[in-house]
């Protein structure tokens, strides 16, 4: 595992135009990002046992741009998942936020299911990644869980990063796992113990009366500390969940794979009719100096018609719901005109098709996103009459990030 490096000049620019706050909910502490139009129901991240509230900081800055709240929070030092569900709907209340949409990663998924369990009327959908429905497996591999609370410090982080899978990865995946790591550094052993004890404890997800159909449950294909037998028992136990299934990404896809895994964020907010408002978007340009790719970007100037509001008490007409990410249906305000560039709408429509392929052959995001990329090439260059495809490939950092590496395309 390389040493941890300074800090990415992304988190930089986010440090300085997102504020943390701080609040304090009896005996305990809340430290949260909340950023983005406060008139939009928010996506609150959920991070795992090694995150902190400043792990998805990619997601912030990404989707508030394009006009939606994002809130991230660190788990503070609770012990039991009683005392969650309690604290963490306080939490709510303190920020007079109602509905929400939960994000969680491992550990923050399982409390994500936890919180919908017990408080339906609040939970409006789902977004799973490397997640689990109980905790027996873990509590079987940590017998020394009794003595957790008087661990020192240094050997609960070595614990914990031992899930870390260490040895050579992707550029992206290891400059995932430094950051992390350089995230549970700033963790207190308070804060290490009380993760591993909601980790530990026994529990497990009972049947939530959220609909299949707002889950969306986000997956990578490589490595990650969770066992692939606990992911599939989240696929079994929602069937009707939809996938979005990253090839790879490791323990933290929202760090390595920031492109994808925000325009499956932004699919599912869409999906269950999250209206978002981009013209009050706080403090943050959309010229790209705060993070987005390209592909992001062209994807987000032609809002879609998707069906408004949040809804009473979690009811929503399935007649305008998606059957599949790919066939959401999108309107354009027009097209580029003739031969003076690409017609979106075009692009648009065979984008949706591969998405559709996709679920029909498993293929991954990357490959969705690497083709759309050829096809975007191949029609400038058929508008143009330039015969360089191959140079502009080329030159494409995007195309340069999913053609390089020992798991690149070809």
């Amino acid at each position: 595992m390389k040493g941890v490096s300074s800090a990415p000049g992304d988190y930089v620019y986010f440090k300085s135009k997102v504020p943390l706050h701080k609040i304090s909910i009896g005996s305990k502490q809340w430290r949260y990002y909340d950023f983005g139009p406060k008139a939009v129901p928010p996506l609150i991240c959920l991070p795992g046992i090694a995150g902190t509230a400043d792990v998805y900081y990619k997601q912030i800055l990404s989707l508030s741009m394009k006009g939606y709240r994002v809130i991230s929070v660190d788990i503070p030092r609770i012990c039991n998942h009683l005392e969650w569900i309690q604290l963490f709907e306080k939490f709510l209340d303190s920020i007079n936020v109602y509905h929400v949409h939960l994000y969680g990663t491992s550990l923050g998924g399982f409390l994500a299911q936890i919180f919908a369990q017990h408080r339906p009327r609040r939970v409006k959908s789902l977004v799973l990644s490397n997640s689990f429905l109980d905790t027996h497996k873990f509590a079987a591999a940590m017998p020394w869980s009794p003595i957790v609370s008087w661990t020192p410090s240094f050997l609960l982080k070595r614990y914990i990063l031992t899930g870390i899978r260490d040895g050579p990865h992707e550029p992206f995946i290891a400059d995932s796992v430094d950051f992390v790591v350089g995230q549970v550094e700033t963790l207190s052993r308070e804060d290490l113990s009380s993760r591993l004890m909601l980790t530990v404890s026994a529990a497990s997800v009972g049947p939530l009366l959220l609909s299949d159909s707002f889950i969306t449950i986000m997956d990578t294909n490589d490595y990650c500390a969770i066992p692939q037998q606990l992911k599939d028992q989240v696929t079994e136990r929602y069937p009707g969940a939809r996938r979005a299934i990253l090839r790879s990404g490791g323990d933290f896809p929202f760090l390595s794979r920031p492109d994808e895994v925000n325009l499956y964020l932004q699919l599912h907010l869409r999906r269950v009719g999250v209206d978002a408002k981009p013209d009050e978007v706080p403090g943050i340009s959309r010229d790209g100096s705060a993070g987005g790719s390209e592909y992001e970007k062209k994807f987000d100037e032609h809002p879609d018609d998707t069906p408004q509001g949040e809804g009473g008490s979690g009811a929503h007409d399935d007649d305008h719901l998606p059957q599949s990410f790919g066939s959401e249906t999108h309107k354009t305000d027009g097209q580029v005109s003739g031969s003076a560039g690409i017609s979106f709408a075009h692009l648009l429509y065979t984008l949706l098709l591969l998405q559709s392929f996709a679920e029909a052959m498993y293929f991954t995001s990357k490959t969705m996103v690497f083709l759309s990329s050829l096809f975007l090439f191949a029609e400038s260059n058929s508008v143009t009459g330039d015969s360089s495809l191959g140079s502009k490939l080329e030159n494409s950092y995007k195309a340069k990030r999913l053609i390089a590496g020992p798991n690149g395309l070809i």
